[in-house]
């Protein structure tokens, strides 16, 4: 977490994550924070661990898709930072102990957004993270996340790759369609992301212990991840509100505000030395 800290100061600096509602996060463990994934997937969740350890002394453990341990170096730094083939097995285990666990129930495909698709989840018809929620009788912390989709703009998704020769290639290759991520433009005709500010939001926690013994039934896990996602879709526009009405959403005001905070507490530390 240190190394990270240190890796990521400067994008923090320039991304401003702003975090709202933390205190509704419960004591009580295991917990499972379940919410929406971004486009392209890592470009916010660094900030997300860092504030919760921070903040309340979470470590999260993520569930990762099967492929990230397949490769090598990027497989092995993701184990580093806690992250685990999500697997039931796995998951089952980290709940057994007690732990706060990372799930993204729209997984690849939520990460490689096609046009029209931002801040939209795709779940499909996915029920396991709410059948092991109720197994081990697991409170549920739906979150939301905004910023990242609008620092960036789809020019090319999987639906035109696969039209495409060379996408069919890929597809026939063996390339999961879920995993042809879209050619994207940010700052200019580059693809690297515009400096938009980075809003996370945390809802109420759903305790899992009316559910207990259900997790084979269908309609209650439904209902269960209805309820889940509802309140990740509110948090989605709660978050858009306040990053319409958020003076400080351009890089300017935000690089202005953290020098004057920087100046003033170097004023303080010296004053403080002259007594």
């Amino acid at each position: 977490m240190a190394n990270a800290r240190k890796l990521f100061a400067p994008l923090r600096l320039v991304a401003s994550p702003k975090f709202l509602e933390l205190d509704r996060i419960p004591d009580t463990r295991p917990l499972l924070f379940v919410g929406n994934h971004t486009l392209y997937g890592m470009l916010d969740v660094p900030f997300l661990f860092m504030e919760l350890y921070d903040k309340k002394g979470i470590y999260l453990r993520g569930l990762g898709d099967h492929v990230h341990f397949k490769v090598p170096a990027w497989g092995t730094l993701l184990k580093r930072l806690g992250a685990v083939d999500g697997t039931r097995e796995n998951c089952a285990k980290l709940m057994e102990r007690g732990e706060s666990i990372l799930v993204f129930p729209g997984g690849a495909r939520e990460v490689a957004k096609r046009r029209g698709e931002a801040y939209k989840l795709v779940w499909g018809e996915r029920l396991g993270f709410v059948r092991m929620a109720i197994a081990h009788g697991c409170t549920i912390v739906p979150f939301s996340a905004v910023g990242v989709e609008d620092a960036l703009d789809i020019v090319v998704d999987a639906e035109q790759m696969l039209a495409h020769p060379v996408g069919r290639l890929l597809r026939d290759l063996g390339l999961r369609e879920d995993l042809m991520l879209p050619i994207v433009k940010g700052l200019g005709p580059t693809p690297l992301p515009r400096p938009e500010r980075l809003y996370f939001g945390f809802g109420e926690a759903i305790r899992t212990v009316s559910y207990a013994g259900l997790e084979n039934d269908d309609d209650a896990c439904r209902e269960l991840r209805g309820r889940v996602r509802e309140a990740v879709e509110a948090g989605l526009v709660e978050l858009k509100e306040v990053q319409r009405n958020d003076p400080h959403r351009g890089l300017v005001p935000r690089l202005t505000r953290a020098i004057d905070a920087l100046v003033a507490r170097r004023a303080k530390a010296k004053a403080a030395r002259d007594r």
